[in-house]
């Protein structure tokens, strides 16, 4: 399993370079934008959820609003006016749903991130403890816990 594990990590290593190396990727984290969401990555994750959430109602709204630009040069003006209002209205209440929920999802993820995180690092520190002591050969004797005591002075009554 380690050597799968070693395997993906190089893939994920190249990955990663391969994007820090684009010169587009370096211009934009060389930028004040870049630097700031560089410190604070709970705000990059939160903006990267709602581009990628909003994406889709901005286009509807984009192909909406075309729509109703041809039905205006046919001659329904005032009617585009309104209905482009309401469009805009109708796009402002859910852009601003997709942020409360992108925000919310990027704390979802960020706690399961911490959580994680810290499961693979007790993890590890745990098994290279053990490994420790199997070299040295003194292996920690379990101590009877409570419920085994109780069970033994069942028997011996």
């Amino acid at each position: 399993m380690s050597k799968e594990m070693q395997e993906l990590q190089k893939q994920w290593h190249s990955v990663v370079q391969s994007i820090h190396s684009n010169s587009n990727v370096v211009a934009f984290m060389n930028s004040r934008v870049g630097q700031y969401l560089d410190d604070h990555p709970f705000i990059a994750l939160s903006l990267l959820m709602f581009i990628a959430v909003s994406a889709i109602p901005v286009a509807f709204f984009l192909i909406f609003v075309v729509a109703t630009a041809i039905m205006a040069c046919i001659g329904v003006i005032v009617m585009e006016g309104v209905v482009i209002a309401i469009g805009g209205i109708a796009l402002l209440c859910v852009l601003c749903g997709l942020g409360a929920l992108s925000l919310g999802v990027s704390g979802v993820l960020s706690v399961c991130y911490v959580i994680l995180s810290t499961l693979v690092n007790y993890w590890y520190a745990s098994r290279g403890q053990i490994r420790k002591q199997e070299i040295n050969g003194s292996l920690p004797q379990k101590s009877p816990s409570v419920l085994d005591l109780s069970a033994n002075n069942g028997k011996n009554e």
